[in-house]
């Protein structure tokens, strides 16, 4: 269990759709209105009913004034390192250092591959993403002098120009599930990003994956709390009870705050696509949880 009160994030999880054309942004600015923490979309290129998420996110960025964004997570083969880290680190300077850096290794290779990706296999995803957030923190670091070269396996950069500096230090987080990932989380990244959704035990399963993620924090010198834990949920609110992340907001408050105390998670990303739920998420679910979590942590 945590030894400190939590610094818990709420945020949403919207679908970027096209159509209707407002429909993205306008959850967005109630997410903001709301005071949550996050507001986050999906990066698949290749679904053409969905919006590019960088355009998207660039536009919501204009329309908000506090909240943060992200991809969720950033579809990496379809987008060269060096460019998405000065994609990101313009869009964090005109924001006022409101962006963050979801990445994933990559899925859909058949989508991605019909949109001129490299076809890769679950061992050289990992690899290419490694090299990435190499070369992107490189040409974060303005600090260094001389240009970025990283002579990699599946990305190359021969004196790459640093800069822009990001507004603030943006945090790199993966979408992990397999151990290979999960230690390459706790080697390099700030957070992890996965979907409770796609956890085959539920969240049974957090504690294992977790373990993995401590496993590469020690191997590489780190300290495991340094690496946020994060979940992307779904669920429905309903008078009375149904199962878990099914019911009425202090359910879910105390179910989240549970995950807070047994897993360490310390970030909800609700998937929602209506203006009711974010608010109800907003103005109940996260001040309980955090009740509930600084009451236990002090107790």
């Amino acid at each position: 269990m945590p030894d400190n009160t939590p610094d818990l994030l709420f945020g949403t999880f919207s679908t970027p759709v096209a159509q209707p054309p407002h429909q993205a942004v306008d959850l967005a600015i109630v997410a903001d209105r709301a005071g949550l923490d996050l507001v986050t979309f999906q990066d698949h290129p290749y679904q053409s009913a969905f919006y590019d998420t960088w355009t998207l996110l660039s536009y919501v960025a204009a329309r908000t004034e506090r909240v943060h964004l992200a991809g969720n997570v950033h579809n990496l083969p379809l987008r060269p390192p060096a460019v998405l880290a000065r994609s990101a680190a313009s869009l964090d300077r005109l924001s006022g250092g409101r962006v963050e850096l979801g990445l994933g290794a990559g899925a859909f290779w058949e989508g991605i591959a019909a949109m001129g990706g490299r076809r890769l296999s679950p061992g050289e995803a990992v690899e290419a993403l490694e090299e990435a957030i190499q070369i992107i923190r490189a040409i974060w670091d303005t600090s260094t002098r001389g240009g970025v070269r990283v002579e990699g396996t599946y990305y190359t950069v021969r004196g790459a120009k640093r800069g822009p500096a990001p507004a603030h230090d943006i945090g790199i987080w993966l979408g992990a599930y397999k151990p290979r990932m999960l230690r390459l989380t706790g080697r390099i990244a700030d957070g992890w990003l996965p979907s409770l959704g796609y956890l085959s035990g539920g969240p049974a399963d957090l504690a294992a994956m977790n373990r993995q993620i401590d496993e590469g924090a020690a191997q590489a010198g780190r300290d495991p709390a340094a690496i946020r834990r994060m979940l992307n949920i779904g669920g429905q609110f309903a008078a009375e009870r149904r199962g878990f992340l099914a019911g009425p907001p202090r359910q879910w408050a105390e179910e989240l705050a549970d995950l807070w105390f047994t897993h360490r998670i310390s970030a909800f990303i609700l998937a929602v696509d209506d203006p009711y739920t974010i608010e109800l998420f907003a103005g109940e679910v996260a001040p309980a949880t955090r009740e509930l979590a600084a009451a236990g942590a002090t107790s």
